[in-house]
């Protein structure tokens, strides 16, 4: 799982067709910005990080005003942050994914099958994913957030996570769209 080529399949076990499912899961953030693929990327990461042990919040606004695609949070406090790229050009077009990861302790890339793995960092991590499931085809490597840095994460991710929960419960709240 170390290489970068190219995944021969997803666990293909879960596969159901897309009329049978609904394309976006609970962890994944319908807000209009998001193409088709870039959902089922997000929907079948969210999968893959539940299955590690970690909570998911998609589209987090960070202190510094960038907004993560999928902000991760490990029952002992590790903090992932997962990029979406539905494309090449995507990829090209975005360079502010450098900014994330001053926000996290590993930052992963999440692509389809037909998205070339070489082009992404090295010093990244790589999923691979479509709406179904994901692979993790290279770990990022690990860089400690600072203490005081780590708490602010936390406090943002709960309050994200607890204000949509509201918000669920009361659609007709006074809970703002930017959470």
């Amino acid at each position: 799982m170390n290489g970068r080529s190219s995944v021969s399949a997803i666990d293909q076990s879960s596969r159901l067709p897309l009329s049978s499912v609904d394309p976006v899961g609970p962890a994944v953030r319908l807000d209009g910005r998001q193409s088709p693929t870039a959902l089922a990327v997000a929907r079948g990461t969210a999968r893959l990080l539940h299955s590690l042990g970690f909570a998911c919040v998609s589209e987090l606004a960070l202190p510094s005003g960038r907004r993560a695609d999928i902000v991760a949070l490990g029952g002992n406090g590790d903090i992932w942050i997962v990029e979406i790229k539905s494309s090449v050009a995507d990829f090209r077009a975005d360079q502010k994914w450098m900014d994330y990861r001053l926000h996290c302790d590993r930052l992963f890339f999440a692509t389809t099958l037909e998205i070339p793995c070489e082009i992404f960092p090295k010093d990244t991590g790589l999923i691979v994913a479509d709406a179904f499931g994901a692979s993790m085809m290279c770990e990022a490597p690990e860089h400690r957030l600072p203490g005081a840095r780590r708490r602010s994460m936390m406090l943002r991710f709960g309050h994200a996570a607890a204000l949509r929960l509201q918000a669920l419960a009361d659609p007709g709240g006074p809970y703002g769209s930017e959470f």
